[in-house]
């Protein structure tokens, strides 16, 4: 069975990031496309080291064990893909979004770039301003991986504020439905 993680980067375990991947789920899941939505926001990840163990040992693995991350590329290796929500603060993505997008990325890549070939999209939600920024912080990872991008009718982006307030993001939640579409059909096809 075709599976997807989907990495939760908002610290609302239950706010409009959860309720953006939970829709995208909601469709893969509906398809066939087993899910697992991952809880990283609000939890301790440790930034890169730029210390170059992993190209070093060339072992798939961060030398930073204190957190959870190892476990998270092995589980990504084994995935055919992932998609990353984050809120925005400050115009970008979660310091554990980009903690998590800094030591996967240079892990894979210094190590035949362990994420080729799978399928990446990011999902994003906004208070006002910043969305684009933020998708595009976690879309670069996903280029310089040599993954593949997956798009839909509009950014994957929805605008609220409170839990639940993207639900009156029409357009938005249709971006998030047609992306789970738009993944199945790369996974399993059109017919599936």
């Amino acid at each position: 069975m075709k599976r997807i993680l989907l990495f939760n980067g908002s610290p609302h375990k239950e706010g409009n990031t959860a309720i953006a991947l939970g829709k995208v789920a909601g469709v893969l899941n509906k398809r066939g496309i087993e899910t697992q939505i991952i809880q990283i926001g609000g939890t301790p990840i440790k930034p890169c080291l730029g210390c170059r163990k992993c190209a070093e040992l060339k072992n798939g693995r961060c030398i930073i064990q204190s957190d959870d991350v190892n476990q998270y590329i092995e589980a990504l290796v084994a995935a055919d893909g992932m998609i990353i929500g984050s809120p925005v603060y400050t115009s970008n993505v979660t310091s554990e979004v980009k903690a998590f997008i800094d030591r996967v990325n240079f892990v894979c890549k210094v190590n035949d770039f362990m994420l080729k070939g799978k399928i990446g999209a990011p999902v994003v939600v906004a208070t006002k301003t910043g969305a684009n920024v933020a998708y595009a912080a976690i879309q670069y990872m996903f280029g310089i991986s040599q993954m593949i991008m997956v798009g839909s009718s509009y950014w994957n982006v929805a605008y609220g504020k409170l839990p639940g307030d993207i639900l009156n993001d029409d357009e938005g939640i249709q971006s998030f439905i047609d992306l789970g579409e738009n993944i199945a059909d790369l996974l399993i096809g059109k017919e599936g």
